[in-house]
């Protein structure tokens, strides 16, 4: 890679796992569905301007049904999943559960699409989710306080991650990457403002709220889009998806910083055994030849 190319890799990383502390700023004061509503509403204005300013508007038009589906698969859910999951687990433990998404999008890839699993992809699987296990052991608490509703929500989330991924594979493989980012937006938008009426808080949220959430519409994921796809057009998908093994740690880190959340041991040897599993799972170790894109 190149400096630059390197420069927004760590860029990425920063912004994606910074998205998991400004969640857990928000989600208290705003509660996780109108968090994910202003999330997709604010990144959904700022990415339909990018796209307007490049006369390419009309993309969008091309398959509004797929976007539609898109957005509710790969944003509103998951955001609002999320969302939810902040208000009980630490910032870079939700961000290490992320990490998981590839195993998802490998299951569902085999199971729809028939993409055959090799020995190493299923190896990755079988090591991957068992640093899931390491992660949540002893956190499966579902009585009253407990996380175990907050793991499963995490992890319900990357799994759509992994459906919506093989989705666009069938659906929108027509579409740019910029109109694919702005219409799953606004599709996400658009089902998400309702349930943001109907469930806004009684107390309006202050200001450190109001920015976290701002800050995770702009930078986590407008940017962040603009900043992935440049990648994957500059150093390929299989590169580019390399930002997944350096968010955990970045989410842990601003965590750390901002918020003084501790590394527990099960954190620091649960992510580098998901993450090892991620790189046999993904091809990117073991692998002869890069899988496709």
């Amino acid at each position: 890679m190149r400096a630059r190319d390197v420069t927004n890799l760590l860029l990425l990383a920063a912004l994606w796992g910074g998205s998991f502390l400004f969640m857990r700023i928000g989600a208290g004061p705003f509660g996780a569905i109108p968090m994910a509503g202003l999330r997709t509403g604010i990144a959904a204005l700022v990415l339909a301007a990018l796209l307007a300013g490049r006369g390419r508007t009309r993309e969008l038009l091309v398959a509004p049904g797929p976007l539609l589906v898109m957005g509710l698969l790969n944003s509103a859910v998951p955001f609002a999943l999320f969302g939810f999951a902040a208000l009980s687990l630490k910032a870079g433990f939700s961000a290490i559960l992320n990490a998981t998404a590839p195993f998802w999008g490998a299951l569902v890839a085999f199971m729809w699409l028939g993409d055959r699993l090799t020995r190493l992809r299923v190896l990755g699987l079988v090591i991957g989710f068992s640093g899931v296990v390491v992660l949540v052991w002893g956190k499966l608490d579902f009585g009253a306080g407990g996380a175990g509703p907050a793991i499963l929500a995490a992890l319900g989330a990357t799994l759509l991650y992994g459906i919506s991924a093989n989705y666009a594979r069938r659906k929108l493989a027509g579409i740019g990457a910029l109109a694919n980012a702005t219409g799953s937006q606004l599709g996400a938008a658009v089902a998400l403002t309702p349930f943001t009426i109907a469930y806004w808080p009684a107390v309006m949220p202050g200001l450190a709220a109001w920015l976290a959430v701002i800050a995770m519409a702009v930078l986590s994921t407008a940017l962040a889009y603009v900043i992935y796809f440049r990648l994957i057009a500059s150093v390929g998908a299989t590169r580019a998806i390399t930002v997944t093994f350096l968010i955990p740690v970045t989410g842990m880190f601003w965590g750390w910083i901002f918020l003084a959340e501790a590394v527990t041991w099960n954190m620091a040897a649960g992510t580098v055994v998901i993450l090892v599993g991620t790189a046999l799972t993904t091809g990117l170790l073991g692998a002869r030849t890069p899988p496709p894109a």
